[in-house]
């Protein structure tokens, strides 16, 4: 009878420890908008590098070269694939070597990293995230 007491005891406590592990997971998995600059807006001409068609979110990098011929790398996020498909984007949306023009809310301690707004492709297309007021 102890024994049972016992297993029962273990099998509740270790299911209940899975259970607020799956939960506490599922709480840090996605951030708030507090990094951004929410309302300061930012456009910037650049060339891809790279384009992330992933969940959570969807990422593109893309090389910026400032006034002194110096080359930054940006990087920006926007929602997830699900989401941002009703706007126009894709998984091929964007290829390395596409020259864009990105407006973006960008992290309010100055590195390149931000929140895409609004991209306009090289053929002139403007696509909107869902993020634009």
């Amino acid at each position: 009878m102890e024994a049972i007491t016992m297993r029962t005891r273990l099998i509740t406590t270790a299911a209940v420890i899975v259970g607020l592990l799956i939960v506490s997971v599922s709480l840090f998995a996605h951030h708030g908008n507090a990094e951004f600059d929410i309302g300061k807006r930012v456009t910037v001409k650049g060339i891809i590098t790279r384009w992330s068609w992933s969940n959570p979110h969807c990422f593109l990098s893309f090389e910026v070269k400032g006034d002194t011929g110096a080359v930054t790398q940006w990087v920006v996020e926007t929602q997830p694939p699900r989401s941002v498909t009703a706007g126009g984007f894709s998984q091929k949306t964007f290829k390395p070597g596409d020259e864009v023009i990105v407006t973006l809310e960008p992290v309010k301690n100055g590195r390149p990293l931000g929140r895409m707004l609004e991209v306009v492709l090289p053929n002139g297309k403007k696509l909107v995230t869902g993020h634009l007021d």
